[in-house]
């Protein structure tokens, strides 16, 4: 076994787990089904506590699916988090049923934007004291603090989560709130490594949550996030971890092993290669197959992105493919070619302008076109053959 020297982070007991300090990593992962429909959550729940899972995070995002998280909660063995997303208020209703709650500091400002973000922060630390959670501050790289935004050169999309997370653990820290961890997510394991690293050298006493957001397919998002989780858990960073791949919902329980995969590797020793084409070439990126999906052929219409572009994998294109409301709109804009999936169409973009709305057959002939004319834009920047 390789020793490896984990950061002294301060401990966070999140029901029956407990992460940071010397605690093993733990392992999670999130329910793909709609929360409403009960049994099917509760059958994944089941799918991906038998792979393993430490703990296992539910989104919520309106008072039915709270009603659902009720009879959920009863049900499951493992600690749970819920996601927040844009309406902090549900706190209040979700909390007596779980054990963690994450909220996205770029999120807050969706809600009463007449309200401080310092009192909106205050309402979910009351709730999670009431409750007895703990708290996950969630930052992505597609939903940053707009003010954070701006106080960095348009070129480093680092330093922006990085004041972010920074700011809302001083805010936690000032309410005497300190059961918590971060999480600083992009889809570049490059940045994953240094935004996490640049965390802990700021932070060091607080536990990080680790993930490469929006990985993609297997088996690319497992080599993604590979790259950041050898980085950083060898560093001694990381006291929780996520790999989020896009995968139909039934197979949901591979990201578990695969997270075990990795870190068993990790402490044996065995440490992969990365192949030198992964920083260049075709890159296409996926969220993970969640709750939030609001169509399940948005998994089949990432199969087939990547099956009808597989002619241009020599060309340094990035396409995106995002699969709701949550992360599609901004996680897109900085894509080459980005397609936002809606119930019954998708958005495609180029970069942050819009191209049109279509629908799940007939895009991707739409991206085929869009790419071919890619490819002869950056064929004209190729410097002519030597005769």
């Amino acid at each position: 076994m390789t020793e490896i020297k984990r950061n002294a982070t301060r401990t966070v007991k999140i029901g029956s787990v407990t992460i940071g300090g010397t605690n093993p990593i733990a392992v999670q992962s999130m329910a793909a089904t709609k929360t409403q429909d009960i049994a099917a959550t509760l059958r994944q729940i089941e799918v991906i506590e038998k792979a393993g899972a430490d703990l296992i995070r539910i989104a919520v995002d309106s008072p039915r699916d709270v009603v659902a998280l009720e009879e959920i909660s009863k049900n499951a063995s493992v600690p749970l988090s819920v996601d927040l997303q844009e309406n902090y208020r549900l706190v209040e209703k979700v909390a007596p049923f779980v054990d963690k709650v994450r909220y996205n500091p770029g999120h807050l400002y969706h809600h009463e934007k007449k309200k401080s973000i310092r009192d909106k922060v205050a309402f979910i630390v009351e709730q999670a004291v009431n409750n007895d959670c703990a708290i996950r501050i969630g930052v992505n790289c597609g939903s940053v603090d707009p003010d954070k935004i701006g106080l960095f050169p348009e070129n480093d999309s680092i330093s922006p989560m990085l004041a972010s997370a920074i700011e809302h653990c001083e805010l936690l820290d000032a309410l005497d709130f300190r059961r918590y961890c971060v999480s600083l997510k992009d889809s570049d394991p490059a940045n994953v490594v240094e935004a996490n690293t640049r965390f802990a050298k700021e932070c060091p006493e607080i536990p990080i949550h680790l993930g490469v957001t929006e990985a993609g397919m297997p088996p690319e998002g497992i080599i993604k996030t590979r790259i950041a989780f050898e980085q950083l858990i060898s560093a001694g960073i990381g006291d929780t971890l996520r790999v989020s791949l896009t995968l139909p919902f039934d197979d949901k329980g591979e990201e578990i092993l695969v997270g075990r995969q990795i870190l068993d590797d990790i402490y044996s020793g065995r440490f992969r290669s990365v192949p030198t084409s992964l920083g260049s070439g075709l890159n296409i990126i996926s969220c993970p197959s969640c709750s939030r999906v609001e169509n399940e052929a948005f998994i089949d219409l990432a199969h087939s992105v990547r099956e009808i572009t597989e002619y241009a994998k020599q060309y340094d294109i990035t396409i995106a493919v995002m699969g709701c409301r949550v992360n599609g709109p901004g996680e897109t804009d900085d894509a080459d070619l980005g397609l936002w999936c809606a119930p019954n169409f998708v958005n495609l973009k180029r970069g942050p302008k819009e191209i049109g709305r279509y629908t799940y057959d007939d895009v991707l002939l739409k991206l085929k076109e869009e790419v071919d004319e890619l490819i002869a834009s950056i064929k004209l920047l190729e410097p002519d053959p030597v005769k």
